[in-house]
């Protein structure tokens, strides 16, 4: 035992694993524990454990309170190794460390305290970023009970002499942040053309940084036919567009990295970078590595840009850390929280460096958690250049950096609705802001998702939420303990003694009182029944819930309806709400425009700040007073006039569930084909665009990127792009068997949890089990869990554990014989190379739910032959999370013996089809995987 473990002994260490086997150890060894003696433990003796909450929840418990009792081993990690990645659990903390995989209860309850024992020993020996300023926040959460406090504060004070008193807290991350400087502006890009040529010797000069030998002969030719799309186009309104199917380890990533960073360097900035998932943002981010070898160049060249609502708003911060001392909120969490704040790249809160994990470990009410939710400025109420932190403030970093660096790193939905609102500004003669960015060149990864992303940024809803959280937006906080500024608090100092626009002010935030208030969901859908509505939104989204109750069927998440014709009651509330949104919508655009007479009157005596701070504001009344609302108008009259469907757009009623009771209704409306407005605001207006994608083709079609053409925007253009198709140079035949079970009955849960059982125990672990429905997935999780553990095997699941989704991936892809249940977020979001993944189950054939939108797309687009393409594309998606190097091997297995065959023509060449018995199935992957 090393000698900071042995001045303050750590406590027993608990691990529970899924299904229950328990296991204990202490400084006497290790023990398996029935659980009657592991839920005694957990209850009432100091203990040491990996995520309290899902140890308590494995063992039957509620998720424990904070308390000096029990000890978090993911706490102590966040404290010693701020915004680095580890997976919440024993394991992971042990490779983590480079400690050898425990495998089993007992061996992962010796790890934990191995992992602790060397957290405390780097503290004593090397803490970050000085020992001074780890001690005086280790002090403040010792006072403030934290189980840790006493072994940190040991470690601390055990390994050297403090240069200075430290003073304060701890807490004031902010006055230790460093501050961004403004420069000027850096001109439009260039068009000076990328030789094919140029962009392949690029590419050898990356791969040999990264330390890879060679291309590969397919990525050349990646690289070389990516340049294409970064040359000058010819026509306004005609960019050179490239669509590029790579097959899984063709190196894609490297391979348009490789034009982008020659064009950048020759013409920029930027190229633009666009991905659907945030594992993928990450991935080039890191790949970007070997353009920008040292981090210091990196974090300038390469920025990762998303929207203000992921990053941590430190006077949201400031507020929750104030609250917390005075015995309002968790302390110890906002303790943890100063620590990756002072540590993280680039105060990315969802998807970045913090670890989501943080919030969930013990039983903390919602609004006191340390978590994204609470910290970041999700509900528009940025001061900008009002706010005492602007300087140091994270988005504007990352805003002011993607001006300037080489190659932006952004996501789908951010370009898609930046891209639309400056355009939507410039079409109205408006100046760019600090905030607008033009989007010459765009590179989409993960370009087979680029449709619905396009669906979700061009739709429009009105419900309960959005229009309770326009109300906030305008009127602040009206609920006791509520946080939030209000328009008037953001806006009064700027208008000054403007009179006419202090009327604007105050006649906005009075109409706004017809929105929902505090408690609406309770009183549009009580439980008793009893509903008593305040103002005409609410009482619309009574009629809406009355026309839903009468004409649809509930179902798992919710029900929904179509619009018209609407019920009498609909039709009138309607007419109302409308009204109470046209005197909300008034106001708000004569206040923008008396801001935007400020810039242009006093354009010559404005301070910097002070311009910025009216940008700001433009830009959050834009967004509400000419996009949203009259969104919302335009859905109502449709609704009050019973108008005939317009044939570019779907209007529904839908209704959400919680627990099987109502908690929201909402009026939708989403283009039928969103490529439209993807077309006018992102696509005509760049110079260049590469969509590429692992699966973006279909073999079956004649022309086999037509549907690709379609649902890209691509074939709105006046040119059909150029393509290009790379096939995966794995060995699939060799590698890989698929399978559909022509025994299993898919709507029997048991018969799917006895198939999903002895299929993951043949494989011995590895398994990712995909399933359609939620209901279906805990179903099939409560009769396998228990039965896989007694056999070793861990089992995980989405919708079951208390992490989310990317939580519960780390943990599968580190922990290599676990097993792992999830939906369409797993296969989407699932990169895990190796034998972690080995093995992956659908319990049906993944057709698109058949709901009122679907309908229509597929009235427009195809009927039966669309449905064929997306379920087609989402098997060869899942395929693709199976083999991830030359050197996997997976089986891929069906449970629906009615899976028709053709829709598999989507897999790999090589891949042989075979339709077989469950028993043949279980025989053939363990043969096959080496595990009989």
């Amino acid at each position: 035992m090393n000698e900071v473990s042995a001045t303050l002994e750590l406590p027993s260490a608990l691990v529970v694993l899924p299904g229950g086997r328990s296991a204990v150890a202490d400084a006497a060894g290790a023990r398996e524990l029935r659980p009657p003696y592991a839920r005694e433990i957990l209850e009432e003796a100091p203990v040491l454990v990996a995520h309290a909450a899902m140890t308590a929840r494995r063992l039957g418990l509620n998720a424990p309170g904070r308390s000096r009792r029990v000890f978090d081993a993911l706490e102590l990690w966040a404290f010693a190794r701020p915004a680095r990645f580890a997976a919440p659990s024993a394991a992971g903390l042990a490779m983590a460390l480079s400690l050898p995989e425990p495998r089993g209860a007992v061996a992962q309850a010796q790890a934990l305290r191995a992992a602790c024992a060397q957290l405390l020993a780097e503290l004593a020996a090397d803490p970050w970023p000085s020992r001074e300023e780890a001690l005086v926040l280790a002090e403040t959460l010792e006072r403030g009970g934290w189980a840790w406090g006493a072994h940190v504060i040991g470690a601390l004070r055990s390994g050297g002499p403090l240069r200075h008193t430290p003073r304060g807290s701890g807490l004031e991350i902010w006055s230790r942040i460093a501050e961004w400087e403004d420069q000027a502006p850096p001109g439009d890009a260039g068009s000076r053309p990328i030789a094919s040529e140029a962009a392949e010797q690029r590419l050898v000069e990356l791969l040999q940084k990264a330390g890879l030998d060679e291309a590969r002969p397919s990525q050349k030719v990646f690289a070389a036919e990516a340049a294409w799309a970064f040359q000058p186009r010819d026509r306004e309104g005609e960019p050179r567009m490239m669509l590029a199917e790579a097959g899984t380890g063709i190196g894609k990533t490297m391979g348009y990295l490789a034009p982008a960073s020659l064009w950048a360097e020759a013409n920029g900035p930027s190229v633009w970078v666009s991905t659907y998932t945030r594992a993928l943002q990450r991935q080039i981010e890191r790949e970007s590595a070997a353009l920008y070898p040292d981090p210091a160049v990196r974090a300038r060249k390469a920025v990762v840009r998303k929207g203000r609502e992921n990053y941590l708003c430190l006077l949201n911060y400031q507020e929750q850390a104030n609250a917390a001392q005075l015995g309002n909120g968790d302390l110890i969490g906002m303790g943890l929280a100063a620590r990756w704040a002072r540590a993280t790249r680039d105060g990315d809160m969802t998807g970045g460096d913090f670890p989501a994990w943080l919030p969930t470990l013990f039983a903390i009410p919602p609004a006191a958690q340390a978590s994204a939710a609470n910290l970041v400025d999700r509900r528009g109420e940025c001061v900008h250049a009002g706010c005492v932190h602007y300087r140091a403030c994270f988005i504007e970093k990352a805003v002011r950096g993607s001006k300037r660096a080489d190659i932006v790193i952004a996501n789908h939905a951010l370009v898609m609705t930046q891209a639309a609102f400056d355009g939507a500004r410039t079409a109205r003669g408006l100046k760019g802001d600090n905030e607008t960015t033009t989007l010459r060149r765009i590179v989409f990864d993960e370009g087979h998702h680029l449709f619905d992303a396009a669906d979700s940024a061009f739709s429009a809803a009105l419900s309960g939420a959005e229009a309770a959280e326009l109300r906030r937006w305008i009127r602040g906080p009206e609920g006791r303990g509520r946080r939030g500024r209000g328009l008037e608090q953001r806006l009064l100092e700027i208008v000054g003694d403007r009179e006419d626009a202090r009327h604007a002010l105050q006649d906005a935030i009075h109409a706004a009182a017809a929105l929902p208030g505090e408690g609406w969901s309770g009183r549009i859908a009580p439980p008793d029944g009893q509903v008593n509505p305040i103002g005409p939104i609410e009482a619309f989204l009574v009629a809406v819930l009355e026309q839903l109750r009468a004409r649809a069927t509930p179902g798992d998440q919710g029900m929904e309806a179509a619009a018209r014709p609407a019920t009498d009651l609909v039709r009138d509330t309607a007419a109302l709400a409308a009204a109470a949104l046209a005197r909300i919508e008034a106001p708000l655009l004569t206040l923008a425009r008396h801001l935007e007479d400020i810039l242009d009157d006093e354009t010559d005596e404005l301070q910097p700040a002070d311009r910025a701070r009216i940008e700001g504001a433009l830009r959050g009344l834009d967004r509400r007073a000419r996009m949203t609302l009259p969104s919302w108008r335009s859905m109502l009259k449709a609704i009050e006039e019973d108008a005939e469907d317009d044939p570019d757009f779907v209007d529904w009623f839908d209704a959400t569930f919680l627990y099987g009771r109502v908690v929201d209704a909402a009026c939708r409306r989403h283009w039928v084909d969103p490529t439209e407005p993807l077309t006018a605001a992102v696509i005509a207006p760049a110079h260049g665009v590469l969509v590429t994608s692992a699966t973006l083709a279909d073999s079956t079609l004649e022309d086999p990127f037509a549907l690709a053409e379609m649902r890209t925007g691509a074939a709105r253009l006046p040119d059909r792009p150029q393509t290009l198709r790379l096939s995966s140079p794995f060995d699939y035949a060799a590698n890989s068997r698929a399978f559909v079970v022509t025994d299993v009955g898919k709507d029997d849960p048991r018969q799917v949890a006895a198939a999903m059982r002895e299929l993951f125990l043949a494989a011995g672990g590895g398994g990712l089990g995909l399933f359609t429905a939620i209901r279906r997935l805990r179903a099939v999780h409560e009769r396998i869990a228990g039965p896989l553990a007694d056999k070793g095997l861990a089992l995980y699941a989405q919708h079951v554990d208390p992490l989310e989704v990317g939580a519960l991936v780390d943990i599968f892809r580190a922990e290599e014989d676990a097993c792992l249940l999830g939906t369409d977020a797993v296969r989407d979001g699932v990169d895990v190379p190796g034998r972690s993944l080995r093995l992956l189950v659908f319990d049906r054939m993944p057709w698109p739910r058949p709901d009122i939108l679907h309908k229509a797309r597929r009235q427009r687009f195809g009927g039966k032959s669309y449905d064929d393409s997306i379920a087609r594309a989402r098997l060869a998606q899942a395929f693709g999370r199976l083999i991830r190097r030359a050197d996997d091997k997976g089986v891929f297995v069906m449970l629906d013996a009615a899976a028709p065959t053709r829709l598999f023509s989507g897999l790999p060449p090589g891949v042989e089809l075979q339709r077989v018995g469950l028993v043949e199935a279980i025989e053939a992957t363990a043969e096959f995987l080496g595990t009989s």
